[in-house]
């Protein structure tokens, strides 16, 4: 057990930051409580954040009082810690102060795993899942389970008012969707929050997300993606059509013009250096998505949020219906949000139902699948277009004319840019209601409406037929 533990070491950096109180932030910064093996010890670091928080001194005297209305006390102890001689470069001994609390934590795993597994006989999944969620909370420092007191969370709420204040008339205060008129409705995603995107096929379902996770990079976040249903090759293709203003369909046969090659081959190098992380493997569970997010967050902590595209392609374990399957995903992706502190978007369909009413914006009764989504989801939204249902229509009728042998002169003119709705049809923290956006269909691309651009560019090329290609395009892969 002397591997696990070492006083002297304790005692010196606590001595050191009561010989030298502007050591502490530096010191706290690296340490908490748990870290240190004896329990005094503990309590006396708690003492010194109390003070610093109350801004008063961290010295031998303040430290006895505040020990003592503590209840912890100890006169032997307190003697042996001012006779330990002060150290002026911490910075090793922290490391082992670290290191040894990393050790203590995985003994008391393993015996935690002896337990499930042998006492308890809880499924192999269930105790996998346990160990790779211990081992990030290790890895994060962040092993204290019990319970918060009052005074730390009213402390901590009021750290948050304060930041918030700090930024001022600024709306934003989550995540950045991407879209002012969105983060006007929403102050962006929070940190924790699960939130849907749903919408009919063709709606631009990926487009959007798609559009988000672009911007996030733009501001060198990191991008973790699931895609279940379209190659990691596919996106790369509308997320350079989207940043480059080149038509898809000229993306897609690689017909380009001399300056559009130069404009593509700066966007790609420019991408290519970005956080941006796909897993298209097409196969994902709870389990799956969990494990390669915790080991990817580890690696790389700018991660700002994760997309799951989409969620009803998830697999279960097929035990007890659809149904319980897609409660139990929508339940972990939630509880994983709030784990990793991120963001987690995730697309999901809706039901056809919504094509049978006059009025076709999505409500929530219309998610597949409604009832577990609904009630795990922080935010919805849905993603709407009339002039897709106009277009269909059109489409119909003169399909039906030619089949009657009559004449039909169509009235509906397809467009460049659509209007589009985001319908906020719940959200935990904030109002419902409708966004306003366009999109602009050469590009895959949603702006804001009232900011959004003329047309860019206009291309000859821009009508060619849609084909499938081969575009080789790096991608990090989780």
């Amino acid at each position: 057990m002397e591997n696990m533990y070492n006083l002297n070491i304790e005692r010196a950096v606590l001595s050191a930051i009561i010989f030298d109180p502007e050591t502490y932030e530096e010191i706290a910064a690296k340490l908490m409580s748990h870290d240190f093996y004896l329990p005094f010890h503990q309590h006396v670091f708690t003492a010194m954040e109390d003070l610093s928080r109350e801004e008063k001194p961290i010295d031998e005297e303040f430290l006895r009082t505040k020990l003592v209305t503590m209840g912890k006390f100890d006169e032997v102890a307190m003697l042996d810690l001012l006779s330990a001689n002060p150290i002026s470069n911490t910075s090793a001994y922290l490391s082992e102060i670290k290191a040894k609390s990393s050790k203590r934590a995985l003994a008391t795993l393993a015996t935690e795993i002896k337990k499930v597994t042998i006492e308890d006989d809880l499924p192999a999944e269930e105790v996998m899942n346990l160990v790779e969620k211990k081992l990030y909370e290790i890895t994060q420092n962040n092993t204290n389970n019990d319970f918060r007191e009052s005074k730390e969370i009213t402390l901590a709420m009021m750290d948050e008012i304060e930041r918030l204040k700090a930024l001022g008339n600024s709306k934003l205060v989550g995540t950045d969707t991407g879209f002012k008129n969105l983060n006007d409705k929403t102050s962006g995603f929070g940190k924790g929050d699960l939130v849907i995107i749903a919408a009919r096929p063709a709606m631009g379902k990926t487009a959007l997300v798609l559009n988000m996770a672009l911007k996030a990079i733009e501001r060198n976040e990191g991008v973790a993606f699931f895609s279940l249903e379209m190659p990691a090759e596919q996106l790369m293709l509308r997320l350079l059509s989207a940043k480059t203003s080149i038509p898809l369909q000229a993306l897609r046969v690689g017909d380009l013009k001399d300056e559009q090659w130069s404009q593509l081959s700066a966007a790609t190098q420019d991408l290519s250096e970005k956080k941006l992380f796909v897993d298209d493997g097409g196969y994902a569970t709870i389990h799956h998505v969990r494990s390669k997010l915790r080991k990817l967050k580890t690696q790389h902590p700018e991660i700002s949020v994760a997309v799951i595209d989409y969620l009803q392609l998830m697999s279960g374990d097929g035990r007890e219906g659809r149904q319980q399957e897609v409660s139990e995903i929508s339940r972990g992706l939630k509880q994983l949000a709030r784990e990793l502190q991120i963001p987690i978007v995730a697309l999901s369909q809706l039901n056809r139902g919504v094509e049978s009413r006059e009025n076709k914006r999505p409500m929530l009764s219309d998610l597949r699948e409604s009832g577990a989504i609904e009630q795990d989801a922080d935010i919805i939204l849905f993603v709407y277009r009339d002039d897709v249902y106009r277009e269909a229509q059109e489409k119909e009728k003169e399909m039906k004319a030619k089949a009657e042998g009559k004449e039909y002169t169509s009235t509906f003119a397809t467009k460049k840019e659509e209007d589009a709705e985001i319908i906020i049809g719940k959200q935990r923290n904030g109002p419902t209601g409708t966004v306003k956006l366009v999109f602009q269909k050469n590009f895959t691309r949603f702006v804001d409406a009232s900011i959004a651009p003329a047309f860019e560019i206009e291309y000859e090329d821009a009508d060619i037929p849609m084909q499938e290609t081969q575009f080789n395009v790096d991608i990090p892969t989780i």
